[in-house]
């Protein structure tokens, strides 16, 4: 896998600590989101911001999914405010990991007291 995505999962991991350490549980996905994306604007690493994800089946693309964070175009990052992780998540992150040809996503429950609780990695084409 490593092309740079374990370096870059620790600066994004990063990232979401600060927002969460100036924000707090408790808010809506949207807000850690988008409080993310200025996080890594300010860090100077490149992101693409709700990047579609095309559905193709049987040769026909016939809907798209949008992941909520594109980062250098090697690691997926779904960020949520749920009240705790479910295996649904984990199965979509690998249904976008197939989808888009990238191999790393990281999962990020901002809905907790510790973010590190709230971290998943996920891991595709090992």
């Amino acid at each position: 896998m490593d092309r740079g995505e374990n370096g870059l999962s620790t600066r994004i991991i990063g990232a979401a600590l600060e927002v969460h350490k100036a924000l707090g549980p408790g808010l809506p996905e949207s807000a850690y989101r988008d409080c993310l994306c200025a996080e890594l604007q300010i860090r100077n690493i490149k992101f693409e911001k709700e990047r579609e994800i095309p559905v193709e089946y049987k040769g026909s693309i016939v809907r798209s999914y949008r992941a909520d964070i594109v980062v250098e175009n090697l690691v997926i990052i779904e960020c949520t405010a749920a009240a705790k992780m479910e295996p649904l998540f984990t199965s979509q992150m690998l249904t976008y990991l197939r989808m888009s040809g990238l191999h790393l996503g990281l999962l990020i429950n901002f809905n907790v007291l510790l973010l590190k609780d709230g971290i998943q990695r996920v891991v595709d084409g090992l």
